[in-house]
């Protein structure tokens, strides 16, 4: 008995309807990236396992899948012997094997696997830019939309395969760049018709130097990671976490105005040059945060909202300067859309030092499910034909074959139903499709060299010549 067809559980199918609103999505992003001055380049979907491991962090080296090496490598008892920490695997959790049993284990993994699915985009750019740096003239604007995997649990929003759309700069520090990501982001989205997101900004200095004056630096990420649970667990579950960390109360207590952080940009940046007022690190943050709102503010968002969020700390480690993240309107639950920052050395995990960098992210799959949510998709945005020429036979065929290839000269999507075949069926077929429109060829409209043009919308039928028809098919 042949079993049911499956596929990978955080993977999907996408239906003729979702591969054209996917697409819609990606254009207008891709179209607005170049507008932009970035250039496109693609990656190998799968890398070497050292450009890849030890760069996400130990739950990010967990999350990468890794590939077999071909052939019976695995299996031949006279090459290798698994290691305890296998039979560890089959009994426990990854969280029980110790620190030996750990490196015995990716001692064994590097054996048997020495290549991966890349787990995003920016670590296969910074390859790229370090392997390709004589061939690149800087600073480099780079722009990269390409699926990539990641072995997480699956949720809604949330796949093991999926697209990300990069946008980054590398070589320059100025400030323009982050200014310029910020008009990026209210583009992207004004095209797309997604009205009211929140641009969220923050800066990693801000967070070093909060950390400084309560006297937490050997705690940054503890504080941070706790920091950015806010609005998820509160206030109180913020600080016990801290708590648990090692932070005094102490500490919290002058870090209290960050939870009831409130008022304009200005109102903020004003809060903030208060309480970092003796960290260098962090003024360093406030002034970086206070060009690039002030030139916002000069030029001018179009739909969305620029917000200094002090408690956002995405991928800490990772960046260095200026933090985004994008929220979808408040109407949708949905978490975060987009978000990206500034890191000052990516590519000295290659070899190439001081090449600082700043780039953004587009979340594709989430981006989706908020248009479909909010019915933002144009109607025009469908993989259907404009039009269904009927067969009724060859010559009919041929006649409406010569209009068909006009047609599509003028880039208007129409099609011949193949089959001779009962013309209830064919209008059937039409209907189903969603094809707008039908064209009626028969020995009438081939005699006065015409065509019958029926809309199933409304039910009204015209009988038209070419130059018509065209008109009718492109209005």
């Amino acid at each position: 008995m042949a079993s049911k067809p499956s596929i990978p559980q955080g993977t999907r199918d996408f239906s003729p309807a979702e591969v054209s609103k996917r697409q819609y999505i990606i254009q207008t992003i891709k179209n607005n990236f170049e507008k932009f001055g970035f250039q496109p380049i693609e990656t190998p979907s799968f890398e070497n396992s050292d450009t890849l491991m030890g760069k996400y962090g130990e739950e990010g080296d967990r999350l990468i899948f890794k590939i077999l090496n071909s052939g019976n490598f695995f299996f031949n008892k006279n090459k290798i012997e698994l290691p305890e920490s296998i039979e560890a695997l089959q009994s426990n959790s990854a969280e029980t094997i110790d620190l030996n049993q750990r490196i015995e284990l990716n001692k064994f993994t590097g054996k048997i696997s020495e290549k991966a699915l890349r787990y995003d985009l920016t670590v296969p750019f910074a390859r790229y830019v370090v392997q390709h740096q004589n061939e690149i003239e800087f600073p480099f604007k780079r722009y990269q939309i390409q699926p990539v995997w990641r072995a997480d649990r699956p949720q809604r929003g949330r796949y093991r395969e999926f697209y990300q759309c990069d946008a980054d700069v590398v070589g320059s520090k100025s400030l323009w760049q982050e200014v310029e990501l910020v008009q990026l982001y209210d583009t992207v989205f004004t095209s797309l018709g997604l009205e009211g997101v929140t641009i969220k900004i923050n800066n990693r200095k801000i967070l070093s130097g909060i950390a400084e004056v309560i006297g937490a630096s050997d705690k940054l990420i503890d504080f941070t990671v706790a920091l950015d649970k806010l609005d998820k667990i509160g206030e109180d579950g913020v600080k016990k976490e801290m708590i648990e960390k090692g932070i005094a109360e102490e500490a919290l207590a002058k870090v209290q105005p960050l939870f009831n952080f409130t008022g304009s940009f200005a109102d903020k940046i004003s809060q903030l040059s208060n309480l970092l007022a003796e960290s260098e690190e962090g003024m360093k943050g406030v002034e970086e945060l206070k060009f690039i709102c002030d030139n916002v503010a000069t030029l001018g968002l179009s739909t969305a909202t620029l917000d200094l969020d002090v408690t956002l700390a995405r991928g800490l480690n990772y960046y260095t300067g200026a933090i985004f993240e994008v929220a979808a309107p408040k109407s949708v639950a949905m978490g975060s859309i987009g978000g990206g920052g500034r890191y000052d050395d990516l590519t000295g995990i290659f070899g190439l030092k001081n090449m600082s960098g700043v780039g953004i992210s587009f979340g594709l799959d989430r981006i989706y499910l908020v248009l479909e949510e909010l019915q933002l998709f144009p109607e025009t945005v469908a993989a259907t034909s404009k039009a269904l020429f009927i067969n009724y036979g060859d010559a009919e065929a041929l006649y409406a074959s010569q209009a068909i290839q006009k047609l599509r000269k003028e880039n208007i999507k129409v099609e011949l139903y193949p089959d001779n075949v009962k013309v209830g069926k064919q209008f059937q077929y039409a209907d189903k499709r969603l094809i707008p429109f039908v064209v009626i060829a028969g020995d009438q409209e081939i005699a006065s060299n015409s065509y019958s043009l029926k809309n199933l919308v409304t039910g009204e039928q015209v009988s038209v010549d070419f130059e018509g028809l065209k008109a009718a098919l492109l209005a």
